[in-house]
């Protein structure tokens, strides 16, 4: 005989809502535990990347910039617990309905997991547990508590709720120091002393202003742009290279290995193509790591070979002109920043470093593959997603200080200007509509480094017009044409108002 559930509608929405978000703080444990990319949020935020309409994401990340994976994850979230509200209403009324519908949504979340590159069967497992707690969770509240007209539902809340909680924090736990966790591993890396040191850019590298970006940018302060929805956590004892392709013979190499070579040691200044004008998408790191020239040479490269494929331990791919690896500029397999072992979010065991290359056709993180072959034969990741073919990374230049405010009288205006692999040789500033003035410059030992400028400005009250200019190394003055970051880098001059007072 039916019976008619005492609980309102909104108590078993709230109970469908919890159970939902329980599922989801244990499949992230049980993710934890194994490998983080399969967790059911990062799993399906992962799978809507690769499907999404290129439109659709280049109007998303021009709306929002680097919050792009960020929401994603959260809108992901937000649609699971909604989902799970649902499903306690289904319940109330249908409990069968309910509980196919959150086998179906455990089922989305596995295949999203094990369609992933790079991850197995295994990997469906945390979304099939998710799953069964979401149908235990409910299971529990229908039998006994949904009649109840005591104070027992808040224990069900409270319940259930400590138990999502407990599951995010073992889960943070296992991811720094359980079995998948690698920041152990990381920290007790000892970095061999270069063989090769980096040349010292002299004492005036770093003009230490306030507000100024420094000659070299803390780890913790470097941008991070890839695909990873969760940071593949690689094992280092296990991690190998592979070298093959258009090669006499296939070379692979681990750890040890590389660290066993020559290591090399050179300043050089990634930046992203996505980077806008007077953008902060760019830094300078002093990288340690073995020559890409040199172990590619070993596995005998085809002349035809024009493009080197890198791939992530996630299956992101970048090609590279195979002539730009051996025309002697200091490409490399790196394995320290700033004088520490790569931090996992820079790419953990080892990265690629091209200096002259945007990062979306060089720098590849997590690196386990490079394959030689032709720019006919295969299309990178971005290629495939409307972003040109290889160019050059374009002369740009950016006012650090000051942005807004100053106050009257001498005011010291600095920045930095980059044209990897060509250089800076010249900085100018422009007040208003006044002539371009000569800035200067600091010491720098390549040009595959960004180069800090200065001038000393007498500033009247009211608002001015700052406008900085750079001119790369073999004499071209960065371009005052203004273009967006889709196909191949932004283009401009950066401007700042600021209101002296």
């Amino acid at each position: 005989m039916n019976t008619t559930p005492t609980a309102t509608p909104r108590a078993w929405a709230a109970a469908g809502l919890l159970a939902a978000l329980a599922g989801l703080a244990v499949g992230q444990l049980a993710a934890a535990l194994t490998e983080p990319r399969s967790a059911p949020l990062s799993a399906l935020s992962d799978t809507i990347v690769a499907i999404v309409p290129l439109e659709v994401s280049h109007w998303f990340i021009d709306l929002v910039g680097t919050l792009d994976k960020p929401l994603l994850i959260l809108g992901v979230a937000g649609a699971v617990a909604v989902a799970g509200a649902g499903a306690g209403l289904l319940w109330r009324r249908r409990p069968w309905a309910a509980r196919a519908a959150v086998v179906v949504l455990a089922l989305v979340g596995a295949t999203a997991a094990v369609t992933r590159p790079g991850l197995s069967a295994w990997a469906a497992v945390p979304s099939l547990l998710a799953g069964a707690v979401t149908l235990g969770v409910l299971q529990w509240w229908a039998g006994r508590y949904s009649r109840s007209e005591s104070p027992s539902r808040r224990g069900f809340l409270t319940a259930v709720g400590g138990a999502a909680v407990a599951a995010v924090a073992a889960s943070w736990w296992a991811g720094r120091v359980g079995p998948a966790g690698i920041e152990s591993d990381r920290e007790a890396l000892v970095l061999p002393e270069p063989d090769v040191p980096a040349a010292e850019p002299g004492p005036m590298a770093d003009f230490d202003e306030q507000g100024l970006s420094s000659y070299l940018t803390p780890n913790a302060d470097f941008y991070r742009i890839d695909t990873a929805i969760t940071v593949p956590r690689v094992d280092v004892d296990t991690w190998t290279l592979r070298v093959h392709g258009m090669v006499d013979r296939e070379r692979t190499y681990t750890m040890d290995d590389l660290l066993g070579r020559e290591l090399i040691e050179r300043d050089i200044t990634l930046c992203c193509v996505s980077n806008q004008v007077g953008g902060d998408l760019v830094g300078n790191a002093r990288w340690l790591g073995v020559s890409l020239a040199d172990l590619l040479a070993e596995a005998g490269v085809d002349p035809a070979a024009d493009q080197l494929v890198s791939r992530s331990s996630d299956g992101w791919t970048a090609g590279s002109p195979t002539e730009l690896v051996f025309d002697g500029r200091d490409a490399m397999v790196a394995v320290g920043m700033n004088g520490k072992p790569l931090p996992v979010d820079h790419g953990w065991p080892a990265r690629l470093v091209i200096p002259g290359l945007y990062g979306y056709v060089s720098a590849t993180k997590w690196v386990t593959e490079l394959e030689l072959t032709t720019f006919d034969e295969y299309d990178a990741y971005w290629i495939t997603r409307g972003w040109s073919t290889p160019r050059p990374i374009k002369t740009q230049s950016r006012i650090d200080t000051p942005r807004s405010k100053a106050g009257a009288g001498s005011v010291v205006v600095a920045g930095v200007a980059w044209a990897q692999h060509r250089g800076i040789s010249a900085v100018e500033l422009r007040v208003d509509d006044e002539d371009w003035r000569p800035c200067s410059l600091s010491d720098v030992a390549t040009g595959d480094t960004w180069r800090q400028w200065l001038l000393e400005w007498d500033a009247e009250p009211g608002d001015h017009t700052l406008t900085v200019r750079a001119t790369d190394g073999d004499g071209e003055v960065q371009t005052s044409d203004v273009h967006g970051v889709v196909p191949d880098g932004a283009t401009g001059l950066h401007s700042v108002t600021v209101t002296v007072s």
